[in-house]
C-alpha cells in the first residue's frame, strides 16, 4: 500500500527552478508529519527563489522591498509576505499556530506556485510571444517607447 504522505498538495509549477523544486518536494513529503517543518522549508524555498529573480536571497524582507520598488504586483507582494511570515512563525512561533492548523501550511504550496507563475512562467511566455512579432513591428514599438 502506498502512503499518501502529501495528498491534497498541488504539483509544483513546471517552471520552478531546481533548487526551489527540491525544497518544495521535501516540504510536500513532510507535510502530513509536520506542517510546521513544511512551512519552514517553503520559506527557505522562497529565499532560494529570490536568487532566481535577481535578488540576493539573504534577507527576504529586503528582497521583497527591492521588488516592490521595481513595480512588483501587489498580489505577488502579498503572496511573498504570506510565505515569509508563515515560514518565520513556523521556526519562531508567533501569532500563527501552524501545528494546530495545517491548512495554513497547505496554502503555502499554492502560493509558492502562484509566485513562480507570476514571476517566471508568465514573463517567459510573454517574452516568447513578443519575440515572434515581425521585426518591423518590434522596431515600431521600440521607437514609440523611446
Amino acid at each position: 500500500m502506498i502512503d499518501p504522505s502529501s495528498s491534497g498538495i498541488p504539483l509544483p509549477n513546471q517552471d520552478m527552478p531546481g533548487d526551489v523544486l527540491t525544497l518544495y518536494s521535501e516540504a510536500k513529503e513532510v507535510f502530513n508529519k509536520s506542517p510546521r517543518s513544511s512551512a519552514a522549508l517553503l520559506r527557505l524555498a522562497l529565499q532560494h527563489l529570490f536568487v532566481h529573480l535577481g535578488e540576493k536571497g539573504e534577507n527576504i524582507n529586503e528582497d521583497i522591498k527591492n521588488l516592490v520598488r521595481n513595480g512588483l504586483d501587489l498580489r505577488v507582494q502579498k503572496s511573498l509576505d504570506i510565505v515569509r511570515v508563515t515560514g518565520n512563525n513556523a521556526v519562531h512561533p508567533g501569532v500563527l499556530d501552524i501545528v494546530d492548523n495545517s491548512d495554513i501550511a497547505a496554502r503555502l504550496f499554492g502560493l509558492l506556485n502562484f509566485i513562480v507563475d507570476a514571476m517566471i512562467t508568465q514573463p517567459t511566455q510573454i517574452d516568447s510571444f513578443f519575440s515572434e512579432l515581425p521585426e518591423g513591428s518590434k522596431e515600431a514599438i521600440a521607437r514609440r517607447d523611446a
